[in-house]
């Protein structure tokens, strides 16, 4: 992509190291709100955004985290392509000023190619408090160029670096000069020059600052205790979002039957016709009710918590700790940051694929993405886990239950993905695994209250949105399919009934099967599509609690079997249409996108066959 220059608005690059804020730079200034969090590699292409100061508007165009210049990667591809091939009028460099001197590497560099550069000093606040101290000033005059200590997380000198950024792009050009930049070309200059410098201007006040970082990494990341310790921790994440979903559900769906009665009276008093208040009240409206209801709560706390992980720096450990599993698999390491970017949404997980250099290895880790639940599959798994699987325990051993059953549910997801990757690598995708280096970031105390803020809206409630605008139509679909008769028995019913034969082999039965081929538009319509179908007037039930549902299901042939063999269909089916898409555009191949599709939903076929065929032959 190419990014033109506009007459009168000025083009600036925003370049440096991953995870030293760029995106939180770009975010700021721009009030965009592209994704950010504590492990490299979130940007993999580059986007960009307009600000405007003194009557001056400024393009800025937020680049891929990079080491260097000298291109090993797709992301160092892109960047270098942006700075120099499409000449901005400024970059801003942005330097983590708790690693100064490994930041400076790529600094120097750029430095040899434009003069028009200003140095972000970020994370200034951090490099206080562990007593590393650095002359601005004198690294400015040794750089000669200006020099803007930031904590951009804070907002804390933003301002002062528009202005440098300003004051570069329109009235003064840079010239670097200084006998530190002779020989900068070489490689070993840029070290060595990079240590010079950084000698220089630095301070340290405390020799052992990063000893606590080292601590807790012998335990998050031992050979011993890393995966255990990671199990445990999603384990207390599922408890805390099943544990605190349940009575927010219940008010929800309390509230929502209530509204209900109100609708009815409104539509008698329109006096609308019978057919057309049932399609839009028992078919849309209270589709849309049951997704808010069993969909909100459960993502309103799993999705803050999850992002408190990532603003802390657990991610990449858990990619560490997963390092050697991927290399047996003949997968990258990277895989394991993929999925957890597929917790939010599998298409999300798709696009962060591109972090992977190897396009083998990228299409395996594109290919096995939707192993992973993403957030619409959560809350079925959350329902199916509490009123089914452990509905009669009682409490608060219930809620602790259905924690251990998802959290088992993540591991076998795990354990498919790599044995998908292993097959894979071993006939269509043969290869070898390849080496990567992976940054561990300084573990930081997350801004709880931005977390939860940019939870809510940036992912909770657009994910609810999408659902809503996917159901609505579903609802009334299932509707008009139950209320329609064809030879006494209505449409929905001849569907279902032709399934039936093939879902019964599965342990499941044709309105299941009929429930998830209507759900391929989004995940999320599963559960809701699914009870509309059981009731013979195609019509929800009443909205006061999961034990309706509960019964419900056992009186529609529901059995411990049919609930594992639909719990298993949730985690291995197909991806959705949007991830379908997304896949077909990162792989440019309809055919890779056939099997993203045919992947996960023959494992799923395969598993619940076997267990169903099993399960009768013993005659549990």
């Amino acid at each position: 992509m190419v990014i033109c220059k506009t007459a009168g608005i000025v083009k600036i690059a925003l370049a440096g190291n991953p995870n030293t804020g760029k995106s939180t730079v770009f975010n700021e200034l721009t009030g965009l709100k592209q994704h950010t969090g504590n492990w490299p590699g979130k940007t993999v292409v580059y986007k960009h955004g307009f600000y405007t100061l003194d009557g001056q508007k400024f393009l800025l165009v937020d680049l891929p985290g990079i080491y260097s210049l000298r291109t090993n990667s797709a992301e160092e591809e892109v960047a270098r392509e942006m700075l120099c091939f499409q000449k901005p009028d400024v970059v801003i460099v942005m330097v983590d000023a708790t690693s100064l001197e490994r930041n400076l590497i790529l600094l120097l560099q750029i430095l040899s190619i434009t003069s028009q550069v200003v140095v972000c000093l970020n994370f200034m606040d951090e490099a206080r408090k562990k007593g590393i101290k650095i002359e601005i000033k004198k690294l400015a005059h040794l750089l000669g160029v200006p020099v803007v200590g930031t904590n951009a997380r804070a907002g804390v000198g933003l301002d002062k670096l528009v202005k440098a950024v300003h004051e570069v792009a329109i009235n003064k050009p840079v010239k670097v000069t200084g006998p530190l930049f002779e020989g900068r070309n070489s490689a070993v200059a840029l070290v060595k020059n990079a240590e010079k410098i950084s000698q220089t201007v630095l301070t340290f006040e405390k020799k052992d600052y990063q000893e606590r970082d080292r601590q807790i990494d012998r335990l998050l990341t031992s050979k011993k205790l890393g995966i255990p310790l990671m199990l445990v921790l999603l384990g207390l994440i599922f408890w805390i979002t099943i544990q605190g979903a349940n009575y927010p559900s219940s008010v929800l769906m309390y509230l929502l039957s209530t509204v209900e009665k109100y609708l009815w009276l409104i539509s008698l008093s329109l006096n609308m016709p019978i057919w057309l208040a049932e399609i839009l009240i028992l078919g849309v409206y209270r589709t849309l009710a049951w997704v808010v209801a069993v969909m909100l709560p459960p993502m309103a706390i799993f999705f803050p918590l999850f992002t408190l992980l990532e603003d802390l720096g657990y991610l990449p450990r858990i990619a560490f700790n997963l390092d050697a599993f991927f290399k047996k698999a003949s997968a990258h390491g990277k895989q394991a940051l993929t999925m957890c970017m597929g917790f939010g949404c599998n298409a999300a997980g798709v696009i962060s694929c591109r972090i992977i250099d190897s396009p083998r290895e990228r299409l395996i880790a594109i290919l096995t993405n939707n192993f992973v639940p993403c957030n619409g599959r959560f809350p079925t798994l959350i329902a199916l886990a509490v009123i089914f699987l452990v509905g009669n325990w009682p409490q608060p051993w219930d809620s602790w239950g259905a924690a251990f059953i998802i959290t088992l549910a993540l591991v076998s997801s795990l354990g498919i993905t790599l044995i998908i990757s292993w097959l894979l690598s071993r006939t269509i995708l043969r290869g070898l695994p390849t080496g990567f280096i992976l940054e561990l970031p300084p573990y930081r105390r997350p801004q709880v209250g931005r977390v939860i803020v940019r939870s809510i809206f940036e992912r909770t409630l657009f994910v609810l949105a999408r659902a809503m605008v996917v159901a609505a139509p579903a609802g009334a679909l299932i509707w008009l399919l139950a209320n329609f008769t064809l030879a006494d028995k209505s449409v929905l019913a001849h569907c279902a009934a032709f399934l039936d034969p093939f879902a019964c082999l599965l342990g499941l039965d044709g309105y299941i099967l009929l429930a998830f081929i209507l759900g391929l538009p989004a995940n999320e319509i599963v559960i809701p599509l699914l009870t509309m179908s059981y009731l013979a007037t195609g019509s929800l039930l009443e909205l006061n609690s999961l034990a309706a549902l509960r019964e419900l299901l056992l009186e529609n042939g529901w059995t411990w079997l049919t609930a594992i063999c639909m719990f298993i269909m949730v985690l291995n089916h197909f991806p959705c249409g949007t991830t379908l898409l997304t896949i077909r555009k990162e792989t440019q191949s309809w055919l890779w996108t056939m099997a993203a599709f045919l992947i996960p939903t023959v494992v799923g076929l395969i598993l619940c066959f076997f267990i169903a065929q099993s399960v009768r032959f013993l005659g549990v």
